[in-house]
C-alpha cells in the first residue's frame, strides 16, 4: 500500500530541508512522534539509521537508504514480513516549498499491515506535513 501527503510551505526550501532532515528534532515540531534516537552521529547520511517511537504504533528502526542532500531522502524499516519505506521530498515551486511525506507497504505482511493502520498513516503523514508547515514558517 501506498500512502502520500503533500503541503506548500511559506519558507525557502533550504529552511523545509533543515527542519524535515533532523529527524532528532521531529518530536519537537510533530505530535506524531513521541521520540527519536539516533543511532549514530551526526547529519543524516546513507546508512544512518534512527529508533522512532509513534503512538499507537511499534517502534521502529529505519535505516536511510537513498539520499540527494537538500532535497530527498528515504528510509527504509523492517519486521517480520513487512517492509515499510518512508519518503520525504522537498521542492521549489512558483507558489512555495512543497514538502512530501510518502509510506510504502510491502511484504507478505505489508498489505495487510498497511490496510489495518491505513487511516492512523493518513491521518499521521497529514499531520506531520501540517506541522512542518507550521514549524518551518513560523521561525
Amino acid at each position: 500500500m501506498r500512502f502520500e501527503s503533500s503541503v506548500t510551505v511559506q519558507a525557502s526550501p533550504e529552511r523545509v530541508w533543515e527542519v524535515f532532515s533532523d529527524v532528532a528534532k521531529w518530536p519537537e515540531w510533530t505530535p506524531t512522534i513521541e521520540s527519536v534516537e539516533r543511532l549514530d552521529e551526526g547529519p543524516i547520511h546513507l546508512g544512518a539509521r534512527t529508533r522512532i517511537r509513534q503512538p499507537k504504533l511499534p517502534v521502529a528502526i529505519w535505516e536511510v537508504t537513498e539520499l540527494k542532500d537538500g532535497e530527498y531522502f528515504e528510509w527504509v524499516s523492517r519486521a517480520p514480513g513487512i517492509k515499510t519505506t518512508g519518503g520525504h521530498r522537498v521542492e521549489a515551486t512558483p507558489d512555495g516549498t512543497v514538502a512530501t511525506s510518502i509510506i510504502i507497504q510491502e511484504g507478505p505482511l505489508g498489505w495487510l499491515f498497511g490496510k489495518l493502520y491505513a487511516n492512523l498513516t493518513r491521518r499521521y503523514i497529514k499531520q506531520e506535513g501540517e506541522s512542518l508547515k507550521q514549524a518551518t514558517e513560523n521561525q
